[in-house]
């Protein structure tokens, strides 16, 4: 199963993830301060009797009106949320390739040590077998 795990992570794309990292960063941040910069809709007025039975045409489009009206105050205040969201989590994106470029560093290291201890411990064998 962790080789599995392992075989996907190889086939990601590191440097291309790494190279959109701040473009995604930077794409969130502008859409919420574009979001933040435009005034929230003023909160609808209540009706005086909500569940009244409107007496004229007017009324009844003035009820729906503030219903709609309503509605796209508490779908703003969601997508204020959603691009906040989506902010933390592309900053959490940033962090993440970060801590995945040094393990891959690390690790290449590593690799590095492993080979030239190898290579000493092969050396000493063959001196240990010619003597």
């Amino acid at each position: 199963m962790s080789s599995s795990w392992i075989t996907a992570l190889k086939m990601v794309p590191w440097s291309d993830v790494i190279e959109a990292t701040p473009q995604v960063v930077k794409a969130a941040r502008n859409l919420l301060r574009k979001k933040e910069e435009t005034p929230p809709s003023p909160e609808p007025a209540a009706a005086s009797e909500p569940h009244a039975i409107p007496r004229s045409a007017g009324e009844q489009a003035l009820q729906l009106l503030q219903a709609q009206e309503a509605r796209i105050a508490q779908l703003e205040q969601s997508q204020r949320q959603t691009l906040e969201l989506i902010e933390k989590l592309a900053e959490q994106n940033t962090q993440i390739v970060a801590t995945v470029g040094a393990l891959r560093t690390g690790a290449q290291r590593l690799a590095w040590a492993c080979t030239l201890l190898g290579a000493c411990v092969v050396g000493l064998l063959v001196y240990l077998w010619r003597t």
